[in-house]
């Protein structure tokens, strides 16, 4: 049993892998509004998309690794769309002027991604 949590412990994981691409970009995102949006309100908008893409992707970085059953990577996995539909909306709003409708979605799939990993950690 002891080898098989080795085992486990040493797997790569997707999710942290795609939460450190995630903060990494959120940083690019970051000095884009800084440097290249002059209009107050989209810069607004794009800093608002980086400031949760690198908080979500920290997270899945530092918990995509320690979650073993289905529930945990469920919740992380419906973090990870979360932001990308927040962000996303967001930044495609600022950017090419497309309608930000799916941010409601991610947001909302945020909040429900955070309930499912809090009942997660009360069942281990």
């Amino acid at each position: 049993m002891l080898n098989l949590e080795r085992r486990r412990a040493r797997r790569p994981s997707l999710l942290a892998c795609l939460g450190g691409l995630l903060a990494a970009a959120a940083v690019g995102l970051s000095a884009y509004a800084s440097h290249g949006i002059a209009e107050p309100l989209a810069q607004s908008h794009v800093n608002t998309a980086a400031l949760f893409a690198f908080g979500h992707g920290v997270a899945l970085a530092a918990l995509g690794a320690t979650q073993q059953n289905r529930v945990g990577k469920l919740a992380l996995s419906v973090l990870l769309l979360g932001t990308l539909l927040f962000s996303g909306s967001l930044v495609a709003g600022a950017v090419w002027q497309f309608r930000t409708g799916l941010a409601p979605v991610g947001g909302s799939a945020l909040m429900l991604g955070w309930v499912v990993y809090a009942f997660n950690a009360l069942r281990r």
